[in-house]
């Protein structure tokens, strides 16, 4: 890749699009290069506003978008001048090295197949996030582009996975394990006994497979990379930022109605507070990547803040610099034997 240019879809998000501007803004000055695609005329009107405080990102035209409404397959086919797929284009052309959106998902998974094309070895991409423990974050995929998976790809996410966790979490050997509802071989359900039959037997160099672990344990920092299929994966998701929500909120309900004292104590708790609700805050992690694709796409939810794209636009520029992609098309070479093994269990 010629470029460390970020595409950014200026189009994509329920607020666009201001605050996809003012995330590539500041990402500008922050030293990355990034090249905001959409609608040249309204780009132009909304970055007027920042003329005077120095340099503007790049602007690359493109007259249509594609909604949260609109079917992602479809989409992407009637619409191929709109502001993601074009994201796309310019990343397979080598003038863009990643993608940014908070548009329709669907679309970014049928874009990131159809236009970037899946790493050679690998049957299924998967959506990443990573949840806060004690230590650092644990890694969970997949979050929802596969809602019926086969054994092959729980273990295909389990090595793009462990990939992931070292570069984003700097772990030398992850160590992986598959959701279950128990911690025994006998738990679990057709799909996960397959798969951790198949991983339990082949060991791996770039991780260690730990087997089963139970959700009370996803936040305990004892496992780095949790595995699961995208249906699981995204309820999971929607359930944890929920939760966090609701921490937060009572927390704040129940300091109101205190007395004095209790209010005083939670004043010097504050700084635990607001540690707290960075931590449990979506938008501090930026953006899912889309892992298993023939480059670098972020997707970050329609409601994204400006603080969630700018994220996702840093998680973007550092995947590019420490080589993401060349590190999953090597691991997935590298672990051909394995799948081949998930594989040949699926057909038992």
């Amino acid at each position: 890749m010629s470029t460390r240019r970020i595409a950014v879809d200026a189009f994509g998000g329920d607020l666009c699009p201001a605050v996809e501007l003012e995330a590539a803004v500041r990402a500008v000055r922050e030293g990355i290069e990034v090249v905001l695609v959409g609608d040249r005329a309204q780009i132009e009107e909304g970055l007027a506003r920042y003329k005077k405080q120095g340099r503007l990102p790049a602007i690359h035209h493109a007259p249509d978008r594609i909604t949260m409404d609109d079917t992602p397959g479809k989409a992407i086919r009637a619409k191929p001048e709109a502001s993601m797929p074009v994201c796309f284009d310019l990343v397979k052309a080598g003038d863009a090295a990643a993608v940014v959106s908070a548009g329709n998902s669907g679309a970014m998974l049928a874009c990131g197949l159809f236009k970037l094309k899946r790493i050679r070895g690998v049957d299924r991409p998967a959506i990443v996030t990573s949840f806060p423990n004690p230590k650092r974050a644990t890694t969970l995929l997949d979050m929802g582009a596969n809602v019926e998976c086969r054994p092959v790809n729980l273990v295909q996410f389990a090595v793009m996975g462990a990939v992931y966790a070292t570069l984003q979490h700097q772990l030398a050997r992850p160590r992986v394990a598959i959701l279950a509802n128990g911690s025994e071989d006998s738990k679990g359900t057709e799909l996960t006994r397959a798969a951790h039959r198949v991983l339990k037997a082949h060991p791996s160099d770039h991780f260690d497979y730990v087997g089963y672990i139970e959700g009370q344990a996803l936040f305990s920092g004892v496992i780095d990379v949790v595995v699961t299929d995208g249906f699981t994966g995204n309820v999971l998701l929607k359930t944890a930022e929920g939760t966090a929500a609701a921490i937060v909120d009572f927390l704040r309900t129940s300091v109101a109605a205190s007395p004095l004292s209790s209010k005083l104590g939670a004043l010097l708790m504050r700084p635990a507070f607001r540690e707290f609700k960075r931590r449990a805050d979506p938008d501090t992690y930026g953006g899912a990547p889309l892992v298993g694709v023939e480059g670098i796409a972020i997707i970050c939810h329609g409601g994204a803040s400006v603080k969630a794209v700018l994220n996702g636009i840093r998680e973007a520029d550092r995947f590019v610099r420490d080589g993401l992609a060349p590190g999953m098309r090597e691991a997935i070479d590298a672990h051909a034997s394995l799948f081949a093994a998930a594989r040949a269990e699926d057909t038992n």
